[in-house]
């Protein structure tokens, strides 16, 4: 039997607890044995065995004031368009690893983007959140849209959530003084989706790079996948061929077949660098 929190707990039946017998008479017990009735009022008769002592009548409302405030109370300014950030205006050449700013990081399937975007995100100076939208998109559990099954209604919708729920964790964090660095596979033969998207649910700060090794490489990287993120040798060649209309877009492009990760990321600080001094067109 459940009982509500703040209650008094019931006497344990006959043959239980601490002693046998025991009864709320002896564990309350009443006058001295021989005392005058005079002394107090005249016991109460004994209760029938699993007998529930009632809870105390609630409290008139509004009797005790409302318990203080234990857990503190942080305000946290809205989330809003992320902004470009600004150049610093000496001369010198802008310093990525301090400024607040909001990267995607585009590519195919096995580019390394997420382990880039890790690493790039644990090594700055200033806060930085690496948001996945994959890992986004895998909060869904019951009724996951698996990328192997196909792409359909149901798939892009999940995954246009999961853009606008990135998103506005971006400007949130952004807004509290985090910076950013999101990944995703952006087509560019679908601007309205991709980038377009992206655009609207973060701000025109976002900052575009885009990281497309060879395709031997992805094709190595995705065969040591698993589960629903390891994809088809055939899906990974079509994807990676459409991502080679970003050459001539205009977006920065780093090729990677060749790098480790630490140098990724470097070169990354880099292209940022010159995409904060010169913004790129998109």
């Amino acid at each position: 039997m459940q009982h509500a929190v703040g209650s008094p707990l019931p006497p344990p039946p006959q043959g239980q607890g601490p002693a046998a017998g025991w009864s709320p008479a002896a564990h309350h017990p009443g006058p001295p044995p021989g005392a005058g009735a005079h002394q107090g009022p005249a016991p109460a008769p004994p209760q029938a065995p699993g007998f529930q002592v009632p809870p105390p009548a609630p409290a008139p409302h509004g009797s005790f004031p409302p318990p203080p405030d234990t857990t503190g109370h942080v305000p946290l300014p809205p989330g809003g368009p992320v902004a470009m950030p600004s150049p610093p205006q000496a001369p010198a050449a802008p310093d990525p690893a301090g400024t607040i700013m909001a990267v995607l990081l585009i590519g195919p399937a096995g580019a390394g983007k997420t382990s880039v975007a890790k690493y790039w995100a644990e090594h700055r100076r200033v806060p930085t959140a690496h948001i996945s939208l994959d890992d986004v998109r895998e909060w869904v559990r019951s009724g996951f849209a698996d990328p192997q099954s196909g792409w359909n209604d149901h798939s892009e919708a999940q995954y246009r959530l999961a853009r606008r729920t990135c998103g506005f964790a971006a400007r949130n964090f952004l807004a509290n003084g985090i910076s950013c660095i999101l990944d995703d596979a952006v087509f560019p033969d679908r601007p309205v989706v991709g980038l377009g998207g992206w655009k609207r649910h973060v701000g025109p700060g976002l900052l575009p790079v885009v990281l497309l090794p060879g395709l031997d490489i992805v094709l190595e990287r995705n065969a040591e996948r698993s589960g629903n993120r390891r994809l088809t040798d055939e899906e990974v060649a079509r994807i990676h061929g459409r991502m080679a209309g970003w050459y001539g877009s205009g977006l920065p492009i780093i090729d990677n077949s060749q790098l480790d990760i630490p140098e990724t990321a470097r070169i990354l600080d880099d292209v940022l660098a010159r995409s904060i001094a010169s913004p790129p067109p998109w």
